[in-house]
């Protein structure tokens, strides 16, 4: 699974101009589902977006999850995150789980946020979305669930 953490200050998805699920302080967190992905690396990703300590305390240090500061998730399925480049010019998606393996495993995915006690609202899986933010920072951070087990542990 392949992640891209993005500290907001406010952040919204549209399906055909209609609003379908917006935040205001939090993590916009965009996840793509690989073919080889099982369970772990979906709650790793989970517990790692949950717990990343990304906002600032009163000291100005990063040092506070999304759940400390009364913040809330937005999770939206891009599958384009699987994609490769490094051949010619048009991404291959090869990596990316095909829809009917993608969307259970994301919807285990916005379970295992919710299990952290963080409010997540969603897009539409599948749907052509426009998504809305303010990078607050900005920060942005990336996960890939199959370097879960290089360097450090946690």
């Amino acid at each position: 699974m392949r992640v891209v953490l993005q500290r907001v200050s406010r952040a919204a998805v549209r399906v055909g101009g209609e609003l379908i699920a917006a935040i205001g302080p939090g993590l916009l967190v965009l996840a793509a589902v690989e073919r080889e992905d099982v369970d772990e690396d979906l709650q790793w990703c989970a517990r790692k977006a949950a717990s990343a300590r990304v906002f600032t305390d009163a000291d100005g240090k990063m040092n506070l999850a999304v759940a400390e500061i009364g913040g809330e998730i937005l999770a939206v399925s891009q599958f384009t995150l699987a994609g490769d480049l490094r051949r010619g010019r048009r991404p291959s998606f090869e990596a990316a789980a095909p829809p009917e393996q993608a969307e259970p495993a994301f919807q285990r995915f916005l379970a295992a946020l919710s299990a952290h006690g963080v409010p997540v609202r969603t897009g539409v899986f599948g749907a052509d979305m426009e998504v809305e933010l303010v990078n607050d920072g900005p920060v942005t951070l990336t996960l890939d669930s199959a370097q879960r087990h290089a360097g450090r542990s946690g």
